[in-house]
């Protein structure tokens, strides 16, 4: 039997953000829904008076009269007061929730919205909605009926024992969706529903099949039963089954007599529900079944049909969704391996260049003390050269072996930081003096600027000197002769800020999103051909953030400041 809706339903949309409106204006129009909008409360409640939509999508947080109060307006005018409404609302605190309901909301989506899961509640509220509109004429019908007292006592008393359960179901649908949809692993997803499903419908038994990836076979994945026997992990061959599995596979839902031997010695017959497992808006084919199973003479009802198949469909999206995820873990570990094993490559090149440049560069001195004791003439300017080369290579190569050594054991440093209290007036001018020769020969002025008065500051000094070495070398790299470059400290009882300025040179936008990759390096920006390893800004932001601290760069007219913000 196929339980799919024969009517385009309408809905109206009301909310103040026009974009909001349009891209889901077109997403449900997509889905086969006519849609109508509005961008506030007023206008909304005149839409809903006249044209009495099917179901409304409302918007909490709007000028003038907000969503609350347009729901309380539509729930006590009995024109409206059955129209479903679901709320869409960026708020998830619990107080706001209640309210929802409070005020009348049958459901809410959280922003920002999972279209699937949206049209997931757009259906279930649809088809409750109809459920109640069918007991309502029925129980009219029962009224009206002229039976006897006797059948009709009886006939009365199951159609209200019906009608309990259907309106129940609003509540249950909502509570096994809610479940379902909470867990990222799947074989919680396919317990949870195989056990709420027999508690809800007080069936005998209640199983989850799912497919192998070619549909050749379909695996009892999980099982809940009071009457058969553990069957959990059985397979079934699709091709022994053609008739059954032929209309399952085209998502018809099927109901159905058969005689299970396990059931009871008499080998009485059973009545059989089974619903695919497929999610009614994604074109990925079908994931299983569900199987339901009770006493022949308690047949499904029509409304405990459309239950089973909206929690097949949550389930669908729960599995994809837990499927997913565990996807994402698994590429997670793969990234997380593949990171161990670069570091452990970083590290073993690191070793094995530290000792032939160590030796080099012994091998330079060791010439130069020879020369010096030979009293040979004064060495030609080519050779000179050459000996200078050696030094500032090795010397090169030397800084970027320590800086990658420097970068794979920095995550273990956290582990070994040592705070201390410092005196920043101090310390500051300690630093200054590394770089007044280096500012002198580079025809750059070097200014400090500090407050008068500074409170302490607890860090790991060691860790912070090699920031800020590395924040004014690099200074001294990219600013033009003339230029100034400024060391300059502000504090207040939380923050400590420290702040490297340079001007002459800018860093264009682009560049400044990249800067802190590694080996990066400003193209065509050494006006002292100094080169660099293209790790020391990389080195600079781990090394802040293992200080707990921040640090960002700002440049622009010509000037560039790094600065970073040590919370005391």
């Amino acid at each position: 039997m196929n339980f799919e809706n024969a009517k385009t339903e309408t809905l109206l949309i009301v909310d103040d953000h026009p974009s909001n409106l349009q891209v889901l204006f077109t997403f449900l129009e997509k889905a086969g829904f006519r849609v109508l909008a509005a961008q506030d409360g007023e206008n909304a409640l005149q839409i809903a008076e006249a044209t009495i939509p099917d179901l409304i999508l409302l918007d909490i947080l709007m000028p003038g009269i907000d969503g609350f109060q347009v729901c309380q307006h539509l729930k006590n005018k009995e024109s409206t007061q059955n129209i479903p409404v679901i709320f869409l609302t960026a708020l998830s605190d619990t107080i706001n929730k209640v309210k929802g309901f409070e005020v009348g909301g049958v459901d809410y989506v959280t922003k920002p919205i999972e279209q699937q899961e949206l049209l997931a509640r757009i259906q279930t509220h649809l088809t409750l909605k109809k459920m109640r509109q069918q007991l309502t004429i029925q129980n009219a019908q029962l009224q009206h009926e002229n039976y006897t007292r006797k059948l009709m006592e009886a006939e009365l008393r199951e159609r209200t024992s019906q009608l309990q359960r259907g309106l129940n179901f609003e509540g249950l649908v909502r509570r096994i969706t809610e479940k379902i949809r909470d867990s990222l692993d799947e074989t919680q997803i396919l317990q949870t529903a195989t056990e709420e499903l027999v508690e809800v419908l007080q069936v005998n038994s209640c199983q989850i099949e799912l497919y192998d990836p070619t549909q050749a076979t379909a695996t009892i994945a999980y099982e809940h039963s009071h009457v058969l026997p553990q069957s959990q992990g059985r397979k079934r061959r699709i091709a022994e089954f053609p008739e059954l599995y032929q209309q399952l596979l085209q998502k018809v839902p099927l109901q159905f007599a058969e005689r299970i031997p396990q059931f009871n010695p008499r080998e009485l017959q059973c009545t059989r529900l089974i619903c695919p497992i497929f999610d009614h808006h994604e074109n990925k084919g079908i994931l299983g079944n569900l199987w339901l199973l009770r006493p022949k003479e308690e047949i499904f009802a029509e409304f405990e049909v459309q239950l089973v198949q909206q929690v097949a469909s949550q389930c669908a999206i729960a599995i994809r969704q837990a499927r997913l995820y565990e996807a994402a873990q698994q590429q997670v570990q793969e990234l997380e391996k593949l990171n161990r094993l670069k570091d452990d490559f970083l590290k073993s090149i690191s070793h094995e260049l530290r000792s032939p440049m160590s030796s080099m560069k012994l091998a330079v001195q060791t010439l130069e003390k020879l020369l010096k004791a030979e009293r040979v003439g004064q060495p030609s300017p080519t050779f000179a050269r050459v000996l200078k080369i050696f030094h500032q290579a090795s010397q090169r190569h030397n800084q970027l072996v320590d800086d990658l050594l420097t970068l794979c054991y920095i995550d273990a440093k956290a582990e070994g930081l040592s705070s201390e209290w410092i005196n920043l007036q101090i310390w500051i001018h300690e630093i200054i003096q590394l770089f007044v020769e280096r500012a002198h020969n580079q025809q750059l002025q070097l200014v400090v600027d500090l407050p008068e008065e500074l409170p302490l500051l607890r860090v790991d000094i060691s860790t912070l000197e090699r920031i800020l070495i590395e924040l004014l070398t690099n200074a001294c790299k990219y600013t033009p002769a003339g230029q100034i470059i400024t060391l300059q400290v502000r504090a207040t009882e939380e923050i400590v800020e420290l702040n490297v300025i340079n001007s002459g040179v800018e860093i264009p936008k682009e560049e400044q999103e990249r800067i802190f990759d590694q080996f990066y390096r400003i193209p065509n920006n050494d006006p002292w051909q100094y080169g660099g390893t293209g790790l020391g800004l990389t080195l600079v932001k781990k090394m802040v953030e293992l200080l707990g601290a921040s640090i960002e760069v700002k440049s622009s007219q010509l000037q560039t400041e790094f600065s970073v913000k040590l919370f005391n």
